[in-house]
């Protein structure tokens, strides 16, 4: 067996030293590049994570903007809105206000005529409408005559509480009205141009055309109207409304 020299065994911890410092660096640079490794990861995925962040942000200020555009655009349009209304209610309140004036001034202007003509003999007013009830006789033709000149037209009944009063007003006299078939017969129209629709005939009242081809003209009477010749003279009752008579 072979002795080790004391050479040999002065080397040893020399080369033991050796061994250990390699092995602890091999070990401190191993540690180093785990770290490094770990750290580049990180930032990696932090990086990611910032990207991430930042593409949300981008959406959410993008979807912001295009919410207030869009809300600036309906804000415009109220605006212009309100504007336009608040102008047409201006535009009513001065009509209001004329046609306040103007139903104040149709007022005083009927409440004048009211007064002028019940001081003149024959008119009666009834139910916003005045009537005249003639004392003298003449044909249907001139008395409406009469009435026109007059700016008034013979009498049109509408109604049966108008018939009463023509018949109350007249003393249970005929007078004419402003009914006539002369244009076409057996077709009766007012003086206003409108078609009879119903009246108040007396029974077998209008007559038959054949038979009564120059009865053109009504009367009115107690028990109702009757057709007569136009050319008869006989009372009768003008008829205007207050509106007319307040404009002419």
């Amino acid at each position: 067996m072979h002795k080790p020299s004391k050479r040999e065994i002065k080397y040893v911890p020399v080369l033991y030293l050796m061994l250990v410092k390699g092995l602890t660096s091999r070990l401190c640079c191993s540690g180093s590049d785990s770290v490094r490794i770990r750290s580049s990861r990180a930032a990696a995925v932090c990086l990611l994570l910032l990207c991430v962040l930042l593409l949300t942000a981008v959406i959410v200020l993008y979807q912001l903007l295009t919410k207030i555009t869009s809300l600036s655009g309906d804000r415009d349009w109220l605006l212009n809105k309100n504007i336009n209304l608040t102008n047409e209610r201006d535009e009513l309140i001065a009509k209001n206000d004329n046609l306040i004036k103007q139903r104040d001034q149709l007022n005083q202007e009927i409440n004048e005529m009211l007064k002028s003509l019940h001081e003149i003999d024959g008119w009666i007013y009834y139910q916003y409408r005045f009537y005249y009830m003639s004392t003298e006789t003449k044909s249907w033709t001139e008395s409406r005559r009469y009435c026109t000149e007059r700016g008034a037209d013979l009498i049109i009944i509408n109604n049966r509480l108008e018939q009463e009063f023509v018949v109350n007003i007249s003393g249970y006299a005929h007078v004419w009205i402003g009914l006539t078939d002369s244009d076409v017969e057996g077709r009766w129209k007012w003086v206003d141009g409108f078609t009879l629709t119903s009246g108040f005939w007396q029974p077998g009242e209008p007559g038959e055309p054949r038979y009564s081809a120059y009865e053109n003209c009504a009367l009115s009477y107690t028990s109702g109207w009757i057709d007569y010749s136009c050319y008869r003279a006989f009372k009768w009752i003008c008829e205007t409304s207050i509106l007319h008579t307040a404009l002419s």
